[in-house]
């Protein structure tokens, strides 16, 4: 697995903690997505840097039970600081409906620290 895979992995176990469990570190959390971090959300909806630290602010623990599971997980391209990934991400959390999405993902590598820049979620029917 290649430290872009192991990202991938990583911070889906840590948004699991925080949004199931209300646990982590949440600046540490934010440390990982870039001060120009954009998110395209299953719906369309585009997410800056501030509203992803509102939103994980606000929920915390809010899905109890949540299971992230990641599979399928290719990298389609790397350069010196950077990488293109693609996942397929599985949520479940009891008694709700199972969320499937695939996801694209630009990381880059900080100095000792890799970085989300980039992710685009669509929704599995």
């Amino acid at each position: 697995m290649t430290r872009w895979e192991t990202e991938i992995i990583d911070a889906h176990i840590a948004l699991e903690n925080w949004l199931g469990q209300g646990e982590g570190d949440f600046d540490a959390l934010l440390a990982r997505f870039r001060a120009d971090f954009m998110m395209i959300a299953p719906n369309g909806v585009h997410f800056d840097y501030a509203a992803l630290a509102h939103f994980l602010d606000s929920q915390r623990g809010s899905r109890p039970g949540l299971k992230i599971v990641i599979n399928e997980l290719t990298t389609l391209q790397t350069w010196n600081n950077g990488a293109v990934l693609h996942y397929r991400e599985t949520q479940t959390r009891p008694e709700q409906p199972v969320n499937v999405r695939w996801s694209t993902a630009v990381l880059n590598q900080e100095g000792d620290r890799i970085t989300w820049r980039l992710l685009h979620e669509t929704t599995q029917p």
